[in-house]
C-alpha cells in the first residue's frame, strides 16, 4: 500500500466521513482525496517525477498533512522536515535528500529565505497558504493542474526520507518503503484495542510519531484532530468535545498533564488508548497514569530505522487478569509484535538466552530499506543480518523485552557497567523529580563518575544529598550517582527528548 491507499481505504468507508479537522475546520475524506489528486497534478506539471524527494515544512496543519497524499500519488517520495529545526539542519537535510520540491507554511518564509539560494537542485517552492513575491500558494500552484486519477508507482517502494533525531551528530536519512508502512500500520490495529471508528487526537508533531500513526487511523475511516501547536489544556478539552479514543504523548508531556488541574474533571471516557513512547517512562507516573486517566496506556517501542511497533504494551497488558496492576512489566516494553523478530546479541554476532543482556537486534518487513546515500552506515546497522537497535536489553523468560540502556550511554564505573537508564527510572520514582538524565564524565578513582542532573517538579526543590541516599536504598551505592546536580530544565531536541550530550558538555566544560 501507498500512503494514499490508507486515505482511499478510509474514504471507501464513506466520502463525507471527517478525515481531518483542525479548530472549526474540517475536510472530508472525499475533500482530501480532491486535492491530494490536484496536489499530484501540479508536482507531476512542475517536473517531479517518481522517486524524486519533495519536502513539507509546516506546523500542524490539515492543508500540509494533505499535500503528503498528493506526494504519495505522484510516486515522489515524502520528506517530513522537523519545523523546529534550525536553518542549517534543515538546509543540511534537504540537500541529502535531493529535495526538488518543498511546500512551506509562511510561518517558515525567513528561514526558507536562509536556505534556498544554497540548494541548488531545489527548483520549486511553494508557499502552502499565501503567496509570496518568489512564490506561488498552494491555491494559485494547483490551479488547472490535471489531477492524478491513477497513482504512480515509487522506485524501489520507497516512500519516506526520514531524518534520525540527530542528538548525536549529523542526521542520517532513513529509507521507509510502504511495506514499512503497511506493516508498522497493521502492528497498530493487532496490538491496541480500535472499536468503530476511531477519532485520534494529533498533539504531537505530524513530521514524527503523531503522523504515522494517522494511516492505521484513516484506514478504519477514522477522524484525526490536529492541534496546531501543543497546550495540555486544550488537549483535555477536545477529548471531551470530540470524544476521542486514541492519542499519542511522549512521557514528559503525561508528566505535565498530570500536573493538570482539570484532569480529574475532564471526561475521559472516550479514550481507548493513549500511547506513550520514545523515551522511558518512571513506573510510578505510569501507576498514577493508569490510576487517574484510566486503563487505556499502550506503550509501543520502535525507532526511525523500525518505526513504531518493535514492541508494544497494550493497555490490557498493564494488569493481571483480576484487574491488579502488572507492575512488574511496567518497566518492560512490551512483547515483540507478531510479524517482527527480536533477539538479544553479543558484540561477536551471538544470540544470547533470556536473561542476558547485549544489543537489541531486530529482523521482518518493519526494517528500513537503510539508509540514504550511505551505504557504510547501512553495512554497519545491519552486521550478522540483523538491523542493530543501538539499545542494550534483554528478553525475560515470559518474552518480555526490557531495555537497559543506549550502547553509547553505559557507564563503566569502578569496573562496574552502570546503565544509565536503570539509574534515570530509580530518580524518576522520586516525588519531587520532573525528569532527570544519567551520563558518566571522567574520574581518576572510578573511571567514570555516575552524575544525575535532575529537574524539580514545578514549585518544587530538591535536596542532592536526600535524593543520593533515596536511590542507594533502590539500587545499590555502586549504581547511585557519585554527583547530583539541579537544574530548573534540561536541553532536550527538538522533538522533546533530552540531549546528554549537551549536559555532558556543558559538565565537562
Amino acid at each position: 500500500m501507498s500512503l494514499a491507499a490508507y486515505l482511499d481505504k478510509g474514504a471507501s468507508l464513506g466520502p463525507d466521513a471527517p478525515c481531518l479537522t483542525m479548530g472549526a475546520r474540517t475536510l472530508s475524506y472525499g475533500e482530501v482525496q480532491e486535492v491530494s489528486r490536484r496536489v499530484a497534478g501540479a508536482l507531476l506539471r512542475s517536473g517531479v517525477r517518481p522517486g524524486d524527494s519533495v519536502a513539507v515544512l509546516s506546523g500542524n496543519d490539515p492543508t500540509a498533512f494533505t499535500c503528503v497524499f498528493g506526494i504519495a500519488r505522484a510516486g515522489a517520495v515524502w520528506c517530513p522536515v522537523n519545523p523546529r529545526n534550525e536553518a542549517e539542519e534543515n538546509r543540511e537535510l534537504l540537500e541529502l535528500f535531493d529535495c526538488t520540491t518543498l511546500l512551506y507554511a509562511s510561518a517558515f518564509g525567513p528561514l526558507v529565505a536562509k536556505i534556498r539560494d544554497r540548494l541548488p537542485l531545489l527548483t520549486t517552492l511553494v508557499c502552502l497558504d499565501s503567496g509570496t513575491e518568489r512564490d506561488p500558494s498552494l491555491a494559485e500552484w494547483v490551479d488547472g493542474a490535471s489531477p492524478v486519477e491513477e497513482d504512480l508507482e515509487p522506485p524501489d517502494d520507497v516512500g519516506m526520507l526520514v531524518g534520525t533525531g540527530g542528538t548525536t551528530g549529523r542526521p542520517k536519512g532513513v529509507r521507509l518503503t510502504g511495506r514499512n508502512v503497511e506493516t508498522m500500520s497493521a502492528l497498530t490495529l493487532m496490538s491496541y484495542p480500535f472499536a468503530g471508528r476511531p477519532v485520534y487526537l494529533a498533539l504531537a508533531p505530524l513530521t514524527h510519531a503523531a503522523g504515522v500513526l494517522c494511516f492505521p487511523v484513516m484506514a478504519l475511516g477514522g477522524e484525526i484532530v490536529v492541534m496546531p501547536s501543543p497546550d495540555l489544556g486544550g488537549f483535555l478539552r477536545l477529548i471531551e468535545q470530540h470524544r476521542v479514543t486514541h492519542a499519542f504523548l511522549p512521557p514528559t508531556l503525561i508528566y505535565m498533564l498530570l500536573g493538570q488541574p482539570a484532569l480529574d474533571s475532564t471526561d475521559l471516557s472516550s479514550l481507548q488508548c493513549l500511547w506513550y513512547g520514545a523515551a522511558p517512562m518512571s513506573t510510578d507516573r505510569l501507576e498514577e497514569a493508569i490510576t487517574r486517566i484510566g486503563p487505556v496506556m499502550g506503550q509501543l517501542f520502535g525507532q526511525s530505522e523500525a518505526p513504531m511497533m518493535v514492541s508494544t504494551l497494550a493497555p490490557a497488558d498493564h494488569l493481571h487478569p483480576d484487574g491488579s496492576l502488572a507492575r512488574e512489566r511496567f518497566a518492560s516494553a512490551g512483547r515483540p509484535t507478531p510479524l517482527v523478530t527480536v533477539a538479544i546479541m553479543s558484540p561477536d554476532g551471538d544470540l544470547l538466552p533470556p536473561g542476558e543482556r547485549g544489543e537489541v537486534v531486530v529482523r521482518g518487513s518493519l526494517v528500513m530499506a537503510g539508509y540514504h546515500k550511505d551505504p557504510v552506515a547501512t553495512a554497519e546497522a545491519s552486521r550478522f543480518g540483523w538491523h542493530h537497535t543501538g539499545d542494550i536489553g534483554y528478553l525475560d523468560d515470559d518474552g518480555f523485552l526490557f531495555l537497559v540502556d543506549r550502547a553509547k550511554d553505559m557507564i563503566i564505573s569502578g569496573g562496574f557497567n552502570v546503565y544509565s537508564a536503570e539509574v534515570e527510572r530509580a530518580l524518576m520514582a522520586h516525588p519531587g523529580v520532573q525528569d532527570c538524565a544519567v551520563i558518566g564524565v571522567p574520574d581518576e578513582k572510578w573511571g567514570e563518575r555516575v552524575v544525575a542532573v535532575l529537574q524539580p517538579r514545578p514549585g518544587g526543590t530538591l535536596d542532592a544529598d536526600e535524593v543520593r541516599t533515596f536511590v542507594k536504598e533502590r539500587i545499590g551505592a555502586v549504581k547511585a550517582p557519585k554527583q547530583v546536580e539541579i537544574w530548573p530544565d534540561l536541553p532536550r531536541s527538538k522533538i522533546g527528548k533530552v540531549v546528554k550530550p549537551e549536559i555532558r558538555e556543558r559538565m565537562l566544560g
